[in-house]
């Protein structure tokens, strides 16, 4: 598949691509790079977790949070 076909999909088949290409990634996680930027940003969050615990929103307030401002 060539650039230009790529982006001649419709919306449903570029849909399609992404989630197959996220899929194969997934597979194999340990091949995906993770920076030190985001290293540093994930043990920012988790101290931050650890020394405000009630900081914490589940995923369901998450969700909620989302469809209340955006709709469902």
């Amino acid at each position: 598949m060539n650039t230009t076909s790529i982006f001649e999909l419709s919306s449903p088949e570029k849909l399609q691509l992404v989630e197959d290409l996220w899929d194969d990634l997934a597979a194999t996680p340990s091949e995906v790079p993770v920076h030190d930027w985001q290293k540093k940003e994930l043990a920012r969050r988790k101290a931050n977790l650890e020394n405000n615990p009630v900081s914490a929103v589940s995923w369901e307030e998450v969700k909620a949070n989302i469809r209340s401002r955006y709709g469902s």
